[in-house]
C-alpha cells in the first residue's frame, strides 16, 4: 500500500483520518505523530545509496532491518543497536516486533531516558497509549526537561482525544526548542485531528521552511494539501521527497480515501433522509 507522511478537512473525521495519514508514510517508507516526527530515539544511518532511511522503499527498510536484526541477536543487551532496530522495524510497520525489542530493553536499562522514550513511542504506535504516557512521563526529568519527551507526551495525548492539552504541551516544547521542525510538525497534525485544515497547513509550512526540517514534515505538509484537494500541489510536494512514481501513487491513494469518506458521508446522508420521510 503506498504511505505519505505524518513521522496525524474537507472530509475526513479526526481517528479515521490520523490512521489514513500514517498508513500513506508507512506505504511510501517515510517515518506522525505523532505523531506523529523527527521523535524517534537513536539515529539510523543511511543506506549505502546515500540515501536516508526515512526515503527508502518498504523493501530497502525491510533489508536494513535484517541487517540490523543480525546485529540485535549478536548483542541484545546494546541500547543503541535495541534503539536503532526499534526504529527502522516500527517504520517498516513491525510494531509488535519493536514493542518486544523496546521491552526487552527497558528491563535491561530501566533508568535510561533514551530507552524509556523510546520503549513509549514503541507502546503508543502498538495503540497501548496509557502505558505510553506512563512511559515517557517517567523518562521525563522535571528539572532539566527535555523537549523530545514533551512533544512525545503530546503526540499521545492526541491520540487520546486530548488535544488541547496536547497543544499546551506543544507551546511547551517549542519554548525549550524553538522554531523545532518536528514539534511545529506535530502540533500541525494536532489540528488536522480536530479537522483544522487551514490551521494545519499554516503550521506544516512554518515546519518545512524551518532550518533542519526532514522528509517527515514536508511529507505532512503534502499530506495536509492533500486532504484539502488540492491534488497537484500536494503531488509536487512529494516529488521533491519521493520517486515521481511513489509521489503518484500517494496522491492516488489519497484520493481514493477522500472518495471512499464521500460515498459513506452520502449514504449516511440518504439513511437520515429516509428516517426523516
Amino acid at each position: 500500500m503506498p504511505q505519505m507522511s505524518v513521522n496525524r478537512q474537507t472530509i475526513f473525521t479526526a481517528k479515521p483520518l490520523l490512521r489514513a495519514g500514517l498508513a500513506l508514510m508507512l506505504a511510501a517508507g517515510v517515518a506522525a505523530c505523532s505523531q506523529t516526527s523527527r521523535e524517534t530515539t537513536g539515529s539510523i544511518a543511511p543506506a549505502a545509496s546515500g540515501r536516508s532511511v526515512e526515503q527508502m522503499s518498504s523493501a530497502e527498510l525491510q533489508g536494513v532491518a535484517q541487517r540490523l536484526g543480525q546485529s540485535y541477536a549478536k548483542q541484545p543487551s546494546d541500547k543503541a543497536t535495541a534503539l536503532r532496530y526499534a526504529a527502522v522495524l516500527q517504520m517498516s510497520g513491525s510494531t509488535e516486533q519493536a514493542l518486544a525489542v523496546m521491552r526487552k530493553s527497558a528491563i535491561d536499562h530501566p533508568k535510561d531516558r533514551d530507552v524509556l522514550a523510546a520503549y513509549g513511542k514503541a507502546l503508543a504506535a502498538d495503540g497501548q497509549f496509557e502505558p505510553a504516557l506512563q512511559a515517557v512521563r517517567r523518562a521525563q526529568t522535571p528539572e532539566y526537561p527535555d523537549w523530545r519527551l514533551v512533544s512525545a507526551e503530546a503526540a499521545i495525548l492526541d491520540q487520546l482525544g486530548q488535544n488541547n492539552e496536547a497543544r499546551n504541551l506543544y507551546t511547551r516544547a517549542l519554548e525549550l526548542k524553538p522554531g523545532e521542525p518536528s514539534v511545529l510538525s506535530n502540533l500541525g497534525m494536532s489540528y488536522v485531528l480536530t479537522g483544522d485544515l487551514k490551521t494545519a497547513e499554516a503550521t506544516m509550512r512554518k515546519a518545512a521552511a524551518a532550518p533542519g526540517a526532514d522528509s517527515r514534515v514536508r511529507q505532512n505538509l503534502a499530506l495536509v494539501v492533500g486532504l484539502q484537494g488540492r491534488f497537484a500541489e500536494a503531488e509536487a510536494i512529494a516529488s521533491q521527497e519521493l520517486s515521481p512514481d511513489q509521489a503518484q501513487a500517494n496522491v492516488a491513494y489519497l484520493r481514493g480515501m477522500l472518495a471512499q469518506q464521500n460515498a459513506w458521508n452520502d449514504l449516511k446522508k440518504e439513511d437520515k433522509a429516509r428516517k426523516t420521510n
